[in-house]
């Protein structure tokens, strides 16, 4: 879930693992092991990640039904409010 989310997005965005290890203050060892599932970054790194790969923590954890219902929710509040 979360390694390949990770590695699809990196590539998507144009970021190499080096580039990505670098920006997280990691060696590229430990970042691989975060692409292959064998490792998982602290919850401070996690949200690094997302940062940087200006995503949600939700979409890096695969939780698109989440997103898409409260993305609906926020566009209809947006809407009643004017």
């Amino acid at each position: 879930m979360f390694s390949e989310r990770l590695k699809k997005t990196g590539k998507a965005k144009g970021f190499t693992a080096k580039e990505m290890a670098d920006s997280l203050y990691i060696s590229l060892r430990n970042y691989r092991k975060y692409e292959s599932g064998d490792a998982r970054p602290t919850i401070e790194r996690f949200v690094l990640i997302a940062d940087l790969l200006d995503v949600s923590a939700d979409y890096l954890l695969c939780r698109d039904a989440f997103l898409t219902k409260h993305d609906h929710s926020i566009y209809k509040m947006k809407q009643d409010n004017k």
